[in-house]
């Protein structure tokens, strides 16, 4: 991967859970007055407060350009449910939604749904998960981007000859379709995946645009990026199309005090993911140095205290990439899309109608 690549940098917004979504709007203004390409919320059926979809389509309208990414457990839900609702957040949001897909395992949550036990292993949920994706996005292209007539004179809403049955058959579940959502602005809004752990990479490579991963030295990070872009490729995808994030938790709850041993090679590992404790110049380096070295597309931080940190990270980390010129102090453009330098996909069924019709 080139080291000239735009870095890109993004923010989980959650922590504690909260019932007001004021104070998320507020985390989320503050990250696009960083100019970050989007935000996360972290969600889960173990997790009180009200949904992350519905917290963040109500965030919308009180942001104008940051991107806007919820987490979506694909496993007890209606696929078709989850596309209707990711492609609402993108039309609220006017072209900036994106949806991380997560997976339920535990017999606690599969409970709460009733409907069947949590699944025996990690490589079914996940294949469930890219299944789900894949069906998303074939449901945002059942309409295609002109089939909306509105002929107050004729009466005629909608040219049902461009809206496409999906007929898809996955491992757990069969949807018919079409849509009952116009196509999203973006035409397909953003898929997230932690390609972390081998069966979610499998299921990243083959439908994710953006994949966060985990790893404590530059080397593992572009061992991961290989692994993620020729998986990518032997899907017949565009591996240059896919952005590859560091995951990062950060605590710069003591800007003064110097990173703990061994931060000046790579983050420390806990728990989950990586951890980072310093000042945000510290961090900054850490940012800089990796991506000057072609290991990944950017980090997604997850700031421990989100209120403190998150502050920090703009208005100290950021301030001093932007300062270097190592990050952007504008967007480029309206859509997540956009600010990921990424295009807006045709619709497969009006390529294969305008294909037929020329042969």
């Amino acid at each position: 991967m080139s080291a000239t690549r735009p870095l890109h940098l993004a923010a989980e917004i959650g922590g504690p859970p909260r019932y007001d979504a004021g104070s998320y709007a507020a985390l989320a203004r503050l990250a696009e007055g960083g100019t970050l390409d989007y935000v996360t919320l972290s969600d889960s059926f173990n997790r009180p407060g009200p949904d992350a979809l519905a917290v963040l389509a109500r965030v919308a309208p009180a942001t104008t350009r940051i991107g806007l990414v919820p987490t979506v457990t694909t496993t007890h839900t209606e696929p078709f449910h989850v596309s209707s609702a990711v492609a609402t957040l993108d039309w609220v949001s006017k072209g900036r939604a994106g949806w991380q897909a997560d997976v339920s395992t535990t017999e606690a949550e599969a409970r709460l749904f009733g409907r069947r036990p949590a699944a025996p292993a990690a490589a079914a949920l996940w294949q469930e998960a890219g299944e789900t994706a894949d069906v998303g996005a074939r449901l945002w292209d059942s309409w295609e981007d002109d089939a909306e007539i509105r002929d107050v004179a004729t009466g005629r809403f909608i040219d049902r000859d461009k809206l496409h049955y999906v007929d898809f058959e996955g491992s757990t579940f069969s949807v018919r379709g079409p849509a009952i959502v116009p196509r999203p602005p973006q035409g397909r809004p953003v898929t997230v995946i932690d390609g972390t752990s081998g069966p979610a990479r499998e299921a990243a490579a083959r439908h994710a645009d953006i994949v966060h991963v985990r790893a404590t030295s530059p080397e593992q990070a572009a061992s991961l990026a290989g692994e993620l872009r020729r998986g990518a490729a032997a899907h017949g995808r565009d591996p240059e199309d896919l952005r590859i994030l560091v995951a990062l938790t950060v605590d710069l709850g003591d800007a003064e005090k110097t990173p703990e041993p061994g931060l000046e090679s790579g983050p420390q590992l806990a728990g989950r993911g990586t951890y980072f404790r310093g000042g945000p110049v510290d961090l900054a380096e850490l940012i800089t140095r990796w991506h000057r070295g072609g290991a990944v597309d950017g980090f997604h931080l997850t700031p421990i205290t989100p209120e403190r940190d998150l502050e920090r990270i703009v208005n100290g980390t950021v301030a001093l990439l932007q300062h270097r010129s190592l990050f952007r102090t504008f967007y480029p453009g309206g859509t997540l899309r956009e600010h990921l330098g990424l295009g807006r996909p045709a619709n497969r069924y009006a390529l294969a109608r305008n294909s037929e019709g020329t042969s």
